[in-house]
């Protein structure tokens, strides 16, 4: 366990040392861990947890708590990869291969919300980006709360864009980002974040994504292993 703590800490980058410097490396430390949560929440790797800066306003709540200099790096990795809310809601940034994983999730919960079954709004949501290919969020006539469920399953994604010098978010389906299905799944999913966590709490691992994964079951079949009672990692 003590060898899989000490390789959690370098390639999760959990210590000063080891400290991101630009936004260079942190594209690099998103490639190489496969996903990464905005701010530290979980056993997941975070952009913000390894940048080892202090909070922009300590002792505040939200935006306040991001790295004092480094807290643009939260929309500029966004534009050099996918950002997506199947955190639970909450940002996380996938590489291309564990885009491929989830591809499969989110097309299916596209074609969910175009067959009426997320609601009305969310259908005429995904019907309008449809018709329109990427718009903004100001141009589709959607409420929020709809957007964030459709996020929240991958339905839709949003990527930020410049307007005027000012950054605003624009929305596209999933099959309008990543035409080309794929094969991948949950199973899947929940095997890479395991990989890129290096060892994680198991009741934890379950809950990671938009989607409550059975790990018992993934334990059982080998794809994972417990080292000790509760926590998981690879075999």
């Amino acid at each position: 366990m003590h060898e899989l703590e000490c390789r959690r800490n370098r390639e999760c980058r959990l210590t000063p040392d080891r400290a991101l410097e630009t936004l260079d490396d942190a594209e690099a430390f998103l490639r190489d861990r496969g996903l990464l949560t905005l701010m530290a929440d979980s056993a997941l790797p975070s952009l913000f947890a390894a940048c080892h800066e202090p909070p922009y306003k300590p002792g505040s709540r939200g935006f306040g708590l991001w790295p004092r200099t480094k807290w643009p790096w939260g929309v500029e990795l966004a534009g050099r990869c996918i950002r997506t809310k199947l955190h639970r809601g909450k940002g996380l940034f996938l590489s291309e291969e564990v885009a491929e994983l989830v591809d499969p999730l989110c097309r299916e919960e596209l074609a969910r919300a175009a067959a009426g079954a997320h609601g009305p709004e969310a259908q005429r949501l995904v019907e309008r980006l449809a018709e329109l290919g990427p718009a903004l969020a100001e141009e589709l006539e959607s409420d929020r709360r709809t957007r964030d469920r459709l996020e929240r399953l991958g339905a839709i994604v949003s990527r930020p864009v410049l307007v005027e010098g000012q950054y605003t978010s624009e929305l596209l389906r999933w099959d309008q980002l990543r035409p080309h299905p794929v094969r991948g799944g949950l199973d899947e999913l929940v095997v890479a974040g395991v990989r890129a966590a290096v060892v994680a709490p198991e009741r934890e691992a379950a809950r990671w994504f938009s989607w409550r994964a059975d790990v018992a079951r993934l334990v059982d079949e080998g794809r994972l292993a417990r080292p000790e009672p509760g926590l998981v990692c690879l075999p």
